[in-house]
């Protein structure tokens, strides 16, 4: 249950298409002067080295942001996130959502990170030390039930589990439409991995017949390594600001020359 730790996929394909909608969507979130929140129930411990054994055993940084990161322009949120982090933590350094998010947002804006591995916890607290964000050692969604709806009411959840615990992909649907009963004025974003065991479509089926306003990206590309089951990433998010689907057409354009 407590076994997965992001490092050993840190900066692949699906972090660079989760974490360029994220940057993009918190940038847009600043542009207006009122203070958000943001939340994160899975928030791993937000800074990774590349040149660490377990990234370089998988090489999924190699096929991901190693290549993508020539997709983006230099004034992209997501761009000017990775120059920062590469210019303070060295030339391996990779920013997890929690310092995306820190790097972003303002100090009138509250960051509030669920997370329930006692040494990516531990890391975490270290990583956010300068930020003032709040840290929880705690399961993801009992904290986002206990601060939904939060203070500022404007803002941002974003959920992305290991999907390691099967009954991720049943409870997810009954936990989601919980939180927006909480929060309906709240952006909730979903990631999940595109399978090749298909175990990702009845859930995306409820959430679609359920959510039919909020908007489903996916993009596709080749495995990691031979039989590995994962093909792609998406992402599901409810409330979406106005233009993030263009941004993720954007994106998908970048992805589909992989193929």
């Amino acid at each position: 249950m407590l076994s997965y730790q992001h490092i050993y996929h840190a900066g692949n394909l699906a972090d660079v298409h989760k974490h360029a909608l994220l940057a993009w969507t918190l940038d847009y979130l600043t542009r207006k002067d009122k203070p958000l929140t943001y939340l994160e129930t899975h928030a791993g411990r937000a800074l990774y080295d590349l040149g660490a054994t377990e990234a370089l055993k998988t090489g999924e940084a190699a096929a991901g942001i190693a290549q993508a990161r020539g997709w983006f322009a230099a004034d992209h949120p997501y761009a000017r996130v990775l120059d920062r982090v590469v210019t303070e933590d060295g030339p391996k350094a990779y920013p997890g959502s929690p310092l995306i998010a820190a790097h972003l947002l303002r100090p009138t804006d509250q960051i509030h990170l669920a997370e329930l591995h006692p040494r990516e916890h531990a890391a975490l607290e270290l990583a956010m030390s300068p930020t003032g964000a709040k840290i929880h050692l705690r399961d993801g969604f009992e904290t986002a039930f206990a601060l939904c709806p939060p203070t500022p009411r404007r803002g941002m959840l974003l959920i992305d589990p290991s999907y390691e615990i099967k009954t991720d992909y049943t409870d997810i649907f009954r936990h989601i439409a919980k939180l927006q009963r909480a929060w309906n004025v709240g952006i909730i974003a979903l990631w999940y991995p595109i399978l090749t065991s298909r175990a990702h479509e009845p859930m995306l089926e409820a959430l679609s017949a359920q959510h039919k306003e909020a908007l489903r990206h996916e993009v596709r590309f080749p495995p990691a390594r031979p039989g590995h089951g994962m093909v792609g990433s998406g992402m599901f998010v409810l409330n979406p600001p106005y233009g993030l689907a263009e941004e993720a057409k954007r994106i998908a354009a970048r992805f589909a020359k992989l193929r």
